[in-house]
């Protein structure tokens, strides 16, 4: 089973999968250490852009839970 196409094709996904999620979790934490936006897009082979959003997606998103909590 390990050596069928398919198989491998769903473990590849998973590994890109999880290099994306690993990324993305990145972005916040590596911007709250100083680094500069080109920085963090060069260290995650992402760019400006891609950072930019995301920094504003979880920003929005953390300002969202505070609202939400009693």
């Amino acid at each position: 089973m390990r050596e069928s196409v398919i198989y491998q094709d769903i473990l590849q996904q998973g590994k890109q999968e999880g290099k994306q999620e690993a990324r993305v979790e990145a972005v916040p934490r590596l911007l709250a250490l100083g680094l500069t936006v080109e920085q963090v897009a060069e260290a995650l082979s992402l760019s400006t852009e891609q950072v930019r959003q995301l920094s504003r997606l979880q920003t929005d998103f953390s300002d969202e839970s505070c609202r939400m909590q009693p």
